[in-house]
Order: C-alpha cells, then structure tokens, then sequence
C-alpha cells in the first residue's frame, strides 16, 4: 500500500486532525500521498488542496489518489507559497493542514537524487524539486570555506565543522567533489578517529540538504500563516524531524497561544496580545516502538497539533 513512501504516525496524524465531513485541508507535503489519502477517506465530503516540490511525489499522489477524483487539487509548488495556492482555490478559511517535513523514504532510496551517505556513488544533488538551480555539488565545489563551516555548525550541529570544512576545500583543489562517497569519506577524514563510524557523515548531509532545498527559510511566517489561516476550531499538525525545524515550530505554536504579555503588575491589558491557538499537545506526539520497528524512519519523528481559538 505505500510502496513509494510510508506515511508516519497516519492514525494520530488523522485524530489529530478532527476531520469534518465537508471540510477543506491543505497537505503541503504530500509526497507519496498517504496521509492525503487518509484524509481523503475520512469524509466522503471532505476537499483536500495539496502541494510538493516533487514532480515524481505529485505524480505518485495522482495516481494514490485517482478514487477520490473531484475533491482534490494538487499543485507543484513549495509548500510556503500557500498563500497562493489557496486564493487561487479561493478558499478563504481552512479546517485544518498537515506538514510533513520528513524525506520521503522514495527520495532517500532513489540513487539519483543524492540524499543518502550511504550510496557511495550517487551524484551530490539532493534537490527536492529538480527544476532548483542550486544542488549540493554546487555548495560543496562553491561554497568558501567559512561558508561551508556555518552551514555544517547552524544546520548539521556538527561540532567538527571547522575541520571537515577544511578537508573539503583542500581536497576539491585537486579534483571536484561530486558523489555521495567521497563527501562521506571528506566528513570521515575531518573527525577525530574515534568518531568515525557508519553514521558520521548524517549531520553535514543534513546540513547541505538543509541549505540546497532552503528548507527553514520563512518557515515561521508559513506556520504562523496557516495557522491564521484555519477557521474557528480548525486544526493544525505539523510533523518535524529534526530539531532545527521542531524548534522553529514549538516558538511558533508557543507565541500563538499566549495571550496578554503585559507585567503581572499592570492593572489592565496595555500590549492587546490575545491567543489564537489552543495547544492540543504539550508535549510532541512520538512513534510507538511498534511502529519504529517496521519503518525505523519515524524514529526521529515529532508531531505537534493545534487548535485555532
């Protein structure tokens, strides 16, 4: 059923949701469809719009969700541009949406595209939507040297950056650098012996990524966006993979749900703030081992929800 990408945490996905018969949802991430498709099923009135960068994820979703022909949209495009999508639409209010940050588990296994360490002779491209100009051979072959350390520090975490910096720019004077494997072995030459290993080259992977697809550009004014885009009681689920993004999400859903902000000691409200979303989860909703153990992807998986006061 999900050949091309397992949907993670669907079932609290969905409840979280509240799905109404009848109602609007906007996936901006589709990708293969799963989650789509769910939503979809849940109403035999419900309309969904829903966007991907991917021309072979919007391809895939046609085709997943070719029984529900009628009540869907679907528009290539990045998910920030929803704005867009939803005047064109002309849907003024929605009643509920779903961001799923995750790589699908098709773009990770497709050799072309670049995203995994471990195909060791897969090009360095790693673009989501393959119409971008910019791809990950470019950042490392292009990128200066203090370039290349910030994004390793800010989007990697990597406590080496300098160093596997360093390697980088040395050894692309020789040759460029344009596979998976020999960034991964730059990476390995760049830590210290004992940190070497079968996962070491996750975090710069993540960080290229991270820059090539401008992945938390705008990310907070898009969540803020949708969630004052939601009807009374509509709501919002927003899956995150990484802490980079899930921390961007939880000052978002945090600085929507406080109300007044004046000191205690103020009589009456001066500042206006009032909340407009209600938090549904305190605390992230995670994979259950159940689910770890058949797709070991959504181990890293947070999901967050919100109601629209």
């Amino acid at each position: 059923m999900f050949e091309y990408h397992r949907p993670v945490l669907l079932r609290e996905v969905i409840e979280g949701l509240a799905i109404r018969d009848g109602g609007i949802y906007f996936d901006g991430t589709c990708g293969g469809a799963g989650h789509s498709g769910a939503i979809l099923a849940a109403g035999p009135n419900v309309r969904l719009i829903a966007t991907d960068r991917d021309g072979e994820a919007i391809e895939e979703a046609q085709k997943t969700l070719s029984p529900y022909a009628g009540r869907f949209s679907l528009y290539r495009t990045d998910y920030k541009n929803f704005a867009s999508v939803l005047d064109r639409e002309k849907v003024a209010g929605l009643d509920g949406f779903l961001l799923d940050f995750g790589i699908s588990s098709h773009q990770i296994d497709d050799k072309k595209r670049g995203f995994a360490y471990r195909m060791k002779d897969a090009p360095l491209d790693m673009r989501m939507d393959l119409r971008a100009p910019l791809t990950a051979e470019d950042v490392i072959n292009g990128y200066s040297e203090e370039e290349l350390k910030r994004i390793f520090r800010e989007y990697g975490e990597e406590d080496f950056a300098g160093p596997i910096a360093r390697r980088i720019v040395a050894a692309r004077e020789k040759e460029a650098i344009t596979t998976t494997g020999r960034l991964e072995e730059l990476v390995e030459e760049g830590l210290p012996p004992r940190m070497r290993g079968a996962a070491c080259a996750r975090k710069v992977f993540q960080a290229v990524r991270i820059e090539v697809n401008g992945e938390l550009d705008g990310l907070a004014e898009c969540v803020t966006g949708l969630f004052r885009r939601l009807k009374p009681e509509g709501r919002g689920c927003i899956l995150t993979f990484h802490s980079l993004e899930d921390r961007i999400v939880k000052q978002v859903m945090r600085d929507l749900s406080v109300g007044c902000t004046c000191p205690k000691s103020f009589p009456v409200c001066v500042c206006g703030k009032k909340s407009e979303i209600k938090l549904i989860t305190k605390k992230p909703l995670t994979a259950s081992e159940e689910e770890i153990a058949i797709n070991p992807r959504s181990k890293s998986a947070k999901l967050r929800i919100a109601c629209k006061i």
